[in-house]
């Protein structure tokens, strides 16, 4: 079915609706990891920065996208950390986990606390100064404290294990767990999200070698209050499977999102995993998702109608190099729409949230012609994942006849779709239509 829609302009960010893209950063490497949008209905995004040194990057933006402060942690070294999460606060200041260059050289977990224009109240580190410790997700705690999962190798564990800390409001240490269930010789734990769950537990979610495939698997794990494991689930086939995000869903289940190079295209790539659990962890359903081409899922979030939005990584759809995948599926994990997003350089999407006006707010990294190293991508779609929208107006009538159609650069094309075109008449007048399939 073709509808047409006549647009009152056609520039490449055309206006009317909820979509837009913007861009931070310098002249070296930038990324964003983690956005949410905030009480004033702008947004927080933490990721990395290359300009003077590698170092935490915190943004804040109005609902536009527009950049109203910035501010950057780390000790100014050639390595200093990166951003990993970042949550507003109930005092309206942020939280923040990720990885900061320790005393001894190596990686520490850093939680840095901030006011609500980004200057910093305190910063905790965790971790054994002669061992690499890394944070990734972080979430306030119905206490008013902090809880913090990564993986660690410190401990005498070996090669790398899922860490879990639980902080005061100050972010000074409460209790701290490692090494849940079953580690390989080689390693190979870690926690990728932590969430509280409505019983005052904690639900992590992330990947674990196993010993009987050797390979990764999704891994989920439930906790009570003091990190003691409740239950574990492993999900996954012969080859590697990797978890990134989870969230429990208004039934008291889960869902749990990642990539595996065990189902679907095997011979091609990854696909999207989307796994859905009953409040125990056993499995309800999962789904294979994406293309023909590599594709990643790195978050998930259930929305207001009881589907689920999830962001990543394709290299399907006619994609050049990679670009940012944001797919919206039902409640039983099938597919409604995907969208694609980037230039013809290397996008990724980390995060995505529902907003308040029922769109979709996406951090990641760009990569492209017009820009210089990589950038943080800042992408806010409307509810079917468009950055762009239309006014939809009844076509004139008249008797005037049609010469040509021509593309924005007044290339001569009968057959464009999906992109703007203008139609030139006997009479010279104009019109700028987009004709969507």
């Amino acid at each position: 079915m073709k509808h047409l829609y006549i647009l009152l302009f056609i520039l490449p960010l055309i206006g009317f609706g909820q979509g837009w893209e913007q861009m931070f950063g310098g002249d070296e490497d930038d990324v964003g990891y983690s956005v949410q949008q905030t009480t004033d209905g702008g947004y927080i995004i933490t990721g990395g920065t290359e300009n003077n040194g590698q170092n935490i990057y915190l943004i804040k933006t109005n609902e536009t996208g527009e950049e109203e402060w910035s501010q950057t942690f780390g000790n100014s070294f050639l390595f200093g950390g990166w951003g990993s999460s970042v949550q507003q606060t109930t005092d309206g200041g942020y939280i923040i986990t990720g990885t900061i260059q320790g005393v001894g050289g190596n990686n520490d977990i850093c939680l840095i606390k901030v006011d609500d224009e980004g200057t910093e109240e305190w910063l905790e580190t965790f971790g054994d100064d002669d061992e690499n410790d890394e944070g990734y997700s972080v979430q306030q705690t119905m206490d008013g404290g902090y809880i913090i999962t990564g993986e660690t190798q410190s401990f005498d564990v070996i090669e790398n294990s899922l860490y879990l800390i639980k902080t005061n409001e100050n972010g000074e240490e409460e209790w701290s767990q490692y090494s849940y269930g079953s580690v390989s010789e080689y390693g190979g734990q870690t926690g990728s999200s932590v969430q509280q769950t409505n019983d005052g537990g904690y639900i992590i979610g992330g990947s674990n070698l196993s010993e009987s495939s050797e390979s990764m698997d999704m891994y989920l794990i439930k906790t009570d209050n003091n990190g003691n494991e409740q239950w574990s689930q492993t999900f996954g086939g012969d080859y590697n499977d990797w978890g990134f995000s989870v969230q429990q869903t208004s039934d008291g289940g889960y869902i749990f999102t990642g990539y595996s190079f065990s189902f679907g295209n095997v011979d091609v790539g990854s696909e999207i995993y989307l796994i859905k659990t009953n409040e125990d962890g056993e499995e309800e359903w999962s789904q294979i998702l994406g293309g023909v081409g590599h594709d990643f899922g790195y978050s998930v979030q259930q929305t207001t109608d009881g589907g689920y939005i999830i962001t990543g990584y394709t290299e399907s759809f006619n994609s050049i190099n990679g670009d940012v995948y944001l797919l919206k599926t039902n409640e039983n994990g099938e597919e409604e729409w995907s969208q694609c997003f980037g230039g013809s350089g290397y996008e990724e999407g980390y995060c995505v949230q529902q907003t308040i006006d029922g769109g979709y707010i996406i951090t990641g990294l760009i990569e492209s012609d017009f820009v210089i190293g990589q950038d943080v991508y800042l992408i806010k779609t409307d509810s079917q994942g468009n950055v762009t929208s239309t006014i939809e107006l009844p076509t004139p009538q008249s008797k005037r006849e049609l010469i040509k159609t021509t593309n924005i650069l007044g290339q001569e094309n009968t057959t464009i779709k999906n992109q703007p075109l203008i139609e030139i008449y006997d009479d010279g007048s104009t019109e700028k239509k987009i004709v969507i399939e």
